[in-house]
């Protein structure tokens, strides 16, 4: 259940706010977060409290700078010529859809007026409470599936798996292209099993899936949760070697995925 507590946000005056979105930052140039060049857009909010965090600084709503439509559509602007043949603009966060009003109405004014690309970067938990055309100016969904197991989904994020795979096959309902996201976490997420697993089921969403990004963990963001004043779960963890996330990547590829 959404819970306005942790994010900041009211869902009581969502309409109201509609035409104002709260921005943790923005990137002019990204280059991995969908295809091409990207110009990104952090929005502030997240329900989530994942273990392996690197933003901690993104998950409460009012955190972020307030900006009206008007306002991020002229941050684009002197780039959206570049962006229309070389990439792009993705939604990310945070979580978008905590702003789901906000983001949606972003979407619509970036497709519709700058005529550019456009991706959702997602872990879908929040996807019921729009409907389907709220997707319409979305061209694709980087799907962060954070686990296969519930239990250990649960107890990395805090919130059920299941929304997030009921999303991945509205997504497949609606046609909309996907590239699956995964952080690989050692002693956490890179058991052979559960890979496996999950390969399997990412199979089953059929072609629209055009790749399984198997992203490292690192500890790039243990020094905001202390400056945070939270204890950080995974402060002993030590990021991947790369034997172990080249064995992650065959075992998805073994399930005939495209992995990168």
């Amino acid at each position: 259940m959404f819970d306005a507590t942790r994010t900041g946000f009211d869902p009581q005056v969502r309409e109201a706010q509609a035409p104002l979105g709260y921005l943790h930052s923005v990137e002019s140039g990204a280059a991995v977060d969908g295809p091409g060049m990207r110009f990104v857009f952090f929005l502030s909010g997240c329900l989530f409290r994942c273990q392996y965090c690197h933003n901690p600084d993104t998950w409460k709503l009012h955190g972020g700078r307030q900006v009206t439509l008007d306002q991020a559509l002229d941050e684009i602007r002197p780039y959206a010529g570049f962006l229309k043949f070389a990439g792009g603009v993705t939604l990310s966060g945070g979580e978008p859809l905590v702003q789901a009003a906000f983001a949606g109405k972003l979407l619509t004014r970036i497709k519709d007026e700058l005529g550019l690309h456009t991706a959702l970067d997602t872990q879908g938990f929040l996807h019921a409470e729009v409907d389907d055309e709220w997707f319409r100016p979305v061209d694709m969904v980087l799907l962060d599936i954070k686990h296969i197991d519930p239990e250990r989904y649960h107890a990395i994020t805090g919130h059920a798996l299941q929304p997030t795979l009921d999303f991945a096959q509205r997504l497949v309902r609606l046609n909309k292209p996907m590239w699956i996201r995964y952080v690989l976490v050692p002693g956490l997420t890179d058991g052979e099993a559960d890979i496996l697993k999950l390969a399997d089921y990412i199979a089953t969403l059929g072609p629209l899936v055009e790749r399984v990004e198997v992203l490292p963990f690192h500890q790039m963001g243990a020094h905001k949760w202390q400056a945070l004043g939270h204890a950080y779960p995974l402060a002993g963890t030590p990021t991947p070697t790369s034997e172990q996330i080249q064995a992650a990547r065959a075992l998805f590829a073994s399930r005939g995925l495209i992995v990168t």
